[in-house]
């Protein structure tokens, strides 16, 4: 692929912008025009205003060997996401590496769950600002937390909780903190490096936190079967990190051992949410309800009308 071919001066910015999102879409990328867009005003330090505004101005010629890199990854398949080390996440801009998955729209959605089922149990926490303390402050943990896109958003959201961010992965949790950080939250969170519940529960080898009260549990974990792997979209199939994708045979392997877990914690918590693939929410939701444990267990559909989130809630302590 030359792509030097597409680019030669005198070039007007554009022109740049819609040659590349020709390649792009030559080359089969899915919304070539939006990426090459994300890649011209990263280059540029530009935001999307001033892209439309100076869009008649000429290309830097300084900056056309950049340019040419940056269209040749995108159109190998590359994440833009990796590229301009950024996504936005509830509008919030996040930090993201090839260490963590890209934070997706749907899981805004369970974002928005867990706050409002928490704000039900635990309303004094509720608005920004807010000193709660005791058994009027809730605790969270997001297993999984990769970016920290979910974990960082509560405590932004919720100043008064109490937020811990676990993962397997070291690399992923400085990702998180990086974010915590970020968006003014590090002080109020806790990082915990461990496989799923591990670091929490009572009395175990390799427990950290096994005295720590989870009130809510959030957990976006790898959940594709293995079997489905190799047809994934490129981008995610060949630069998303696979610890974070694949859920064993059937994609549920995590869940089920969240959920064996759950019972060896201090409490078992009040609140439990997962997002899951197609297909799995009404499985994991029915493994739920066989434990007993909460009066309401609902399933959430996301943008796509696609069954998405389970959230378990039990209304009143037990």
């Amino acid at each position: 692929m030359n792509v030097g071919q597409w680019f030669t001066l005198p070039l007007s910015i554009r022109e740049a912008s819609m040659k590349a999102a020709s390649l792009l879409k030559e080359e089969a990328v899915e919304e070539p025009r939006n990426n090459a867009e994300l890649l011209l005003m990263h280059l540029l330090n530009i935001d999307r205003a001033a892209l439309l505004r100076d869009g008649g101005d000429p290309f830097p010629s300084e900056k056309l060997a950049d340019w040419e890199q940056l269209v040749r990854r995108k159109a190998l398949g590359e994440p833009v996401q990796y590229m301009i080390g950024e996504q936005w996440f509830y509008g919030r801009p996040f930090a993201v590496s090839p260490a963590v998955l890209i934070p997706r729209p749907e899981t805004e959605l369970l974002v928005e769950a867990v706050l409002e089922a928490t704000d039900l149990i635990w309303p004094q926490a509720a608005g920004a600002g807010v000193s709660a303390g005791g058994e009027l402050a809730p605790t969270i943990v997001d297993v999984g937390t990769g970016s920290g896109a979910i974990a960082v958003t509560l405590a932004a959201q919720r100043p008064a909780w109490r937020v811990s961010a676990s993962d397997l992965s070291p690399d992923a949790l400085a990702v998180a903190r990086t974010n915590a950080a970020r968006h003014e939250a590090a002080d109020r969170m806790a990082f915990v490096q461990g496989d799923l519940l591990m670091p929490f529960i009572y009395g175990h080898e390799q427990s950290v936190h096994d005295r720590l009260r989870i009130d809510v549990l959030v957990s976006n974990p790898p959940y594709i079967p293995a079997a489905d792997m190799p047809g994934l979209q490129r981008e995610v199939r060949d630069y998303e990190p696979h610890l974070a994708l694949e859920g064993g045979a059937d994609g549920l392997d995590p869940y089920r051992r969240m959920l064996e877990q759950l019972p060896l914690l201090v409490q078992m918590p009040r609140i439990v949410a997962f997002e899951l693939g197609m297909g799995q929410p009404r499985i994991v939701a029915d493994m739920m309800r066989s434990m007993g444990a909460w009066d309401d267990i609902r399933i959430i559909n996301d943008y796509a009308g696609i069954e998405r989130h389970v959230i378990a809630v039990q209304s009143q302590p037990r």
